[in-house]
């Protein structure tokens, strides 16, 4: 009787975590006063997944990209300016910006009348930029990012990435990177995007049309 039921329980311990262990760590970041100035200067990007098929289809598009963030006047609001290589055009905007608030990191993305949000989330390095977002359509699809300081992307930091992916329902075969076959775009040489122009692929906005 008493190993029938010990049997019983540890066959609803799987229902009982649904999701690893190490998905209860992947928590937005908690900013300290020395937050805002780490997020600022040069970050590329490595990867990127979404659940949203147009998101997706749009990185895999995308050759090589980078943020540039920069202070403002404004203290808790962080400038960035985004430039990606994709389809042999370069692409850059400005209308993703960071927000640095006591609680959390947020990403804010303003293009054609539409708004996304994403956080920066809680990550095992300093060098890195998990962004974790949700794009309302008809329902909710979510989205991850990996930004890295250096190139390429340690195993560790590309581990991450994928640990919170699998955390999100993302599959391996979801997550796209970024191939770096060629030169970053110049700043004097990428065309401007406006609610006119291509809106650059998702990934290095974030994705943050919906993807940043």
């Amino acid at each position: 009787m008493v190993l029938g039921c010990m049997v019983a329980v540890l066959n609803l311990l799987p229902l009982l975590r649904a999701n690893p262990l190490h998905c209860d760590f992947q928590v937005p970041q908690i900013p300290d006063n020395t937050t805002g100035s780490k997020l600022l200067g040069k970050w590329f990007y490595v990867a990127g997944a979404s659940q949203f098929p147009l998101d997706w289809l749009e990185m895999t598009l995308i050759d090589n990209g980078y943020l540039q963030v920069d202070p403002n006047e404004q203290g808790q609001e962080l400038f960035i300016n985004q430039h990606i290589s994709a389809m042999d055009e370069c692409l850059t905007s400005n209308s993703t910006y960071f927000e640095v608030t006591v609680d959390h990191v947020t990403l804010i993305k303003n293009v054609q009348n539409r708004r996304t949000v994403g956080k920066l989330m809680n990550s095992s390095s300093e060098d890195i930029l998990l962004i974790q977002i949700e794009i309302q359509k008809e329902k909710n699809y979510t989205g991850l990012y990996l930004y890295a300081r250096n190139r390429p992307p340690s195993k560790v930091h590309l581990n991450e990435l994928r640990n919170h992916a699998e955390c999100l329902g993302l599959s391996e075969d979801k997550i796209v990177y970024a191939p770096w076959k060629k030169d970053p775009c110049p700043k004097e040489e990428t065309k401007p995007s406006s609610s006119e122009d291509q809106e650059p692929p998702a990934a290095v906005t974030a994705s943050f049309q919906g993807s940043l």
